[in-house]
């Protein structure tokens, strides 16, 4: 814990208040976003995998 030798003025209270409630909801707003992106991405995945795959039974079967 940090002891100050004054304590934060009034308007010096509001802007890290300010700058807390702001990276807070700049951070649920980002896992919101990874969230909702989820679902395209593991479908990309799969059909990435799926490509390999497909590519590689290929080259080997030939």
């Amino acid at each position: 814990m940090v002891l100050w030798s004054y304590p934060p003025t009034v308007k010096q209270l509001a802007v890290t208040i300010g700058f807390c409630l702001t990276g807070t909801s700049l951070m649920a707003v980002g896992a919101y976003l990874s969230v909702v992106n989820i679902a395209p991405q593991q479908e990309r995945a799969k059909d990435r995998s799926q490509y390999v795959k497909d590519r590689l039974r290929k080259m080997l079967d030939d």
